[in-house]
This record gives C-alpha cells, structure tokens and sequence, in this order.
C-alpha cells in the first residue's frame, strides 16, 4: 500500500501539474461520473495530502477525495491523451498534462466539512508543516498494544506502512512486540524525528533511503 510520502508527492506534482488552472475530469470507467461532472472545467485551487489521504480543492468548494488502497495508481501523460486503457476511476487532464487513476479504495467528491471530519480521525502527519507529536506520544504511552502495530494506525501516526514502520523499529532497534507503555518519551522523540526526515526523503526521492 502507498505510503504517505507517495501521497504529498502526488499532491505537490498535481499542484504543479493543474494548479490554478480549469481541470477536465471525467471517469471513462463510469463508476465516478456524476462526481466528476460536479467538478469537471472548474479550477484546482490546491492539490493536498495528509497521511494515506489525497485531496484536490476545486473552485466552488468541492473536495474529490481519494485513498489508493493497496492498488491505487496514478499514471501520467502529456496532453492530448491517447484513449483509456483499463479500468479508469478517473482522469483528469489540464493544459500540458493529463493523469489517470486506476484501482483506488476511494476516489469521492466531499464538502469541506467532510475533509474535517477525515482528518480528526487521524493522528499527526509527519509530512505536514510543523507537526504536533504530542497527540501520538500521548496514545503510544497509554497502550498496551505493540508499537508496531501503533506505528501502523492511522489513528496514531498519519501516513506510516509497514516500510517505515519495519525501518524505523530496525533503525532504533526496537522490538515490534514491545507495548507502547514501555516506550520512553525520549526514545519517542527521537523515534519521531527520525521518521519526519526519513518521510523526507521519500518525498523528494520517491523511496525510502
């Protein structure tokens, strides 16, 4: 499953790519039609990511969420874009460029409101501009449930898969079985320090270093 680096870097490449600007979007698939007319030639204002979740912000208010799952794929093109092969959720094509999404657990449009409600269910994003680590500190230390699997929750920390969460345990030489409560507060903040800079990295390399 895409991790979260791979979302901030789609939504910084769809900044680029549409932002501003009016976007077609259509769904030569069929299951995102009605969605995507209610956006369709309207401009992207923003192109967002927190966590595993992608949101474009079109004029008017409109929110097209999408979650890629474990299959979800953009693949891009320049513009004009040859017919659609597969099964495409949704294409979206500006002035140079356009993009197709295949395979995604969720591709909706939401109001604002909704994105709000979205992202209270989800703890800190490492990605986003100076994240708060004190609402995943204060879960990890009450639980008793194996950091690895709090790494995981989304609830926890935004963002993080079994890669960072395998590379930061081997990085820290943490036991994946170890309870939360038996984490250290310092062990924590340089546990989280250390994920900030490698989500970094995958965002402007496109992996894990």
């Amino acid at each position: 499953m895409p991790e979260g680096h791979t979302l901030h870097r789609l939504a910084r490449l769809h900044q680029k790519r549409f932002g501003r600007s009016p976007v077609i979007v259509s769904s030569p698939q069929g299951r995102f039609t009605d969605a995507a007319s209610a956006v369709s030639g309207r401009v992207l204002r923003k192109a967002d990511a927190y966590g595993k979740h992608l949101f474009h912000h079109y004029e008017g208010g409109q929110v097209v969420h999408v979650h890629l799952g474990l299959y979800g794929t953009f693949t891009e093109r320049s513009v004009p874009m040859p017919a659609p092969v597969g099964q495409v959720r949704m294409r979206m094509v500006g002035a140079e460029y356009g993009t197709d999404l295949r395979g995604p657990t969720a591709c909706e449009v939401i109001s604002i409101s909704e994105v709000d409600e979205i992202l209270a269910r989800l703890g800190p994003d490492p990605l986003r501009r100076a994240p708060n680590p004190a609402p995943a500190w204060l879960r990890i230390s009450k639980s008793r449930r194996p950091i690895g699997a709090l790494l995981m929750d989304q609830a926890v920390i935004a963002g993080v898969g079994n890669v960072y969460r395998c590379e930061l345990l081997y990085r820290h030489l943490i036991e994946p079985h170890r309870p939360g409560t038996s984490i250290g507060e310092a062990e924590f903040a340089d546990m989280w320090t250390d994920l900030v800079a490698l989500m970094k990295v995958g965002v402007s390399s496109g992996k894990i270093v």
